[in-house]
């Protein structure tokens, strides 16, 4: 009775391992579920390109999202459209992202995977399966700006997120005035984040 005891129990203990092994580290929710920027957002006008911002989500947002919360994790995750207007192609990937906030200090830009690896630092996850944090970074992934595609007549438009840490790693505070510049494109443009 005790081998087979032992035999059951073993056999449990396997599976809920098992069980817990086969998801990925957080839920991220399909990118194609991303509701369109509002109307309202912030435009500005860079020579053959136009920007728009949507309105930096909420603690909740990014929660629904990613299953995970950025700010907390000092990741201030701001979503952009970019549209070509005429003229030659232009090249996203030459182009500089930059936040400043109102003391002046310049917010790093991340790229998803490392935005990965903070949001796992900061919620102290040192522990895992490779698998899942690869799983992880891909679904994350899918949700950032694709920079490395030129825009031109054919690839008129894209949107996706751009990832930046605070200054001093720390959560993300929301009294903080915020602006993105953007340089090395037609013309360089800068927008109030809040």
């Amino acid at each position: 009775m005790v081998p087979r005891f032992t035999s059951l129990f073993a056999l449990f203990i396997c599976s809920v391992l098992a069980a817990g092994c086969s998801t990925s580290l957080f839920k991220v929710k399909p990118a194609t579920e991303l509701p369109p920027i509002p109307s309202a957002a912030r435009s500005v006008d860079g020579g053959a390109i136009s920007l728009r911002v949507a309105p930096l989500l909420t603690d909740d947002d990014t929660q629904e999202l990613f299953e995970a919360n950025l700010p907390i994790a000092g990741i201030l995750a701001v979503r952009l459209e970019l549209n070509f207007q005429s003229g030659i192609p232009i090249e996203i990937k030459k182009a500089r992202f930059r936040v400043r906030d109102n003391q002046n200090r310049e917010w790093k830009l991340l790229s998803p995977k490392q935005a990965v690896s903070r949001i796992m630092k900061a919620n102290g996850m040192t522990l895992y399966n490779p698998n899942f944090k690869k799983q992880f970074e891909n679904d994350f992934g899918s949700y950032g700006l694709d920079i490395k595609t030129p825009l031109d007549s054919a690839n008129r438009s894209r949107q996706g997120f751009l990832f930046f840490q605070t200054p001093d790693k720390q959560a993300v505070d929301g009294s903080s005035q915020l602006t993105l510049f953007v340089e090395r494109l037609p013309q360089p443009v800068s927008v109030p984040l809040n």
